[in-house]
């Protein structure tokens, strides 16, 4: 007779709980661009630096899995032509807005993202946002204003950010509405290529300029393969198991993480506004993630063990 012992099953953490830690390990890995990239783009032209970046970005993408962008539909490289798009706008807009305004204004206005993700989940999906889920974009924008405010004018480089803001809303919507597990990798490089002629264009009328130090080249490929490669094929697949505006909230920890490695690496003082702003910030997150939901606030469909589950937002 064969004694058969009990097994305890061990049970996976959900998707949305994955999801949720890959979009924080994405912002932590935008923040810390902040501290590498100070100076850099006053030696090498910025569309000249994001149009390398993200050719590096795609070739990373596509080695790692070559077959991938085949795999999809024609659909979803439609999808993918038109997030790269409306990505690589974003960027290019932020970029020329920040010549002509502060970088503290700059993060705070692109941070208005956090509103337009519901406004535009509303408009364009008829998406019903609950009244927690506006407290904690409120929270949010409260916080990000702290972290970065210290004075603010309108003007023409405030009005190109706050267009890459809206923008950013876009992209996030829409990576939420076309993302799936099995399309991330392949939508991730055809974003990432579509991003690499945006940026391309740009900078080619006065050539396409490289790092000439080793320290840059460093920022660069770091800038590409963990802020870039890495990062957007996790947003993508996170983003297929989480409501647009909670991903929109939980990525605005990328200021307080920005702080947090400047104090950390850069040698900056933890002041009033870092401990208050990521204060407000953190709490938009706990609110959106630990507060009562309404029964019609739902994330994506995620398979589990075969059957479709709904979770809450």
């Amino acid at each position: 007779m064969v004694a058969w012992l009990p097994v305890t099953a061990v049970r996976r953490p959900p998707a949305s709980t994955l999801a949720v830690l890959g979009l924080l390990a994405v912002t932590a890995a935008w923040g810390s661009t902040f501290f590498l990239l100070k100076d850099v783009v006053e030696r090498v032209p910025v569309s000249d630096f994001l149009a390398v970046r993200f050719a590096l970005a795609a070739a990373a993408v596509w080695l790692l899995a070559p077959r991938s962008v085949a795999a999809l539909t024609p659909a979803e490289r439609r999808s993918g032509v038109v997030l790269g798009l409306v990505y690589g706008a974003a960027q290019l807009l932020q970029t020329v807005g920040l010549q002509h305004t502060s970088a503290s204004v700059s993060g705070f206005v692109t941070g208005m993202y956090v509103v337009f993700t519901p406004l535009l989940g509303a408009v364009l999906l008829r998406a019903r946002i609950g009244r927690v889920v506006w407290v904690a974009v409120a929270l949010s924008t409260a916080g990000l204003a702290v972290l970065s405010l210290q004075g603010f004018a309108i003007g023409g480089g405030e009005a190109l950010t706050l267009a890459s803001a809206l923008l950013y809303g876009a992209h996030i919507v829409g990576l939420g509405l076309w993302s799936s597990s099995r399309s991330a990798i392949g939508l991730t490089v055809v974003q990432l290529l579509t991003i690499t002629v945006v940026c391309g264009a740009a900078a080619a009328p006065g050539g396409v300029v490289l790092p000439q130090s080793g320290h840059d080249w460093f920022a660069l490929v770091y800038m590409a393969l963990v802020a870039g490669a890495l990062a957007l094929v996790v947003q993508t697949w996170a983003q297929a198991h989480l409501a647009a505006t909670r991903a929109a909230i939980i990525m605005t920890m990328e200021p307080v993480f920005a702080g947090l490695f400047a104090v950390l690496l850069g040698g900056e003082r933890l002041g009033p506004r870092v401990v208050v702003g990521g204060a407000l910030v953190l709490a938009a997150m706990y609110l959106v993630e630990l507060g009562p939901r309404r029964p019609d606030e739902q994330d994506v469909a995620e398979e589990v063990g075969g059957v479709t589950h709904v979770g809450p937002v």
